[in-house]
């Protein structure tokens, strides 16, 4: 799910009751009691999904330039 208003996108892997968190960067991970990630918020979401159009991007470049017939010499 993503909220607009706060730029998170929250993603529900498990369900579970939350007994701990962890923090790495723009990553927040909700974990159980027995250390089984169940919920994974990614903070600043608008900006990572840019970097994935821009990676997207760069990757049908580099297919669409093997669609380009080569001459042996």
């Amino acid at each position: 799910m993503y909220d607009i208003d706060a730029n998170i996108l929250s993603i529900e892997v498990a369900k579970g009751k939350i007994a701990n968190t962890k923090e790495f960067g723009n990553f927040i991970i909700h974990i159980s009691a027995n250390g089984k990630p169940l919920l994974i918020e990614i903070l600043d979401a608008s900006n990572l999904t840019k970097k994935f159009d821009i990676v997207a991007e760069l990757n049908n470049i580099k297919n669409m330039k093997n669609l380009i017939p080569t001459t042996n010499q």
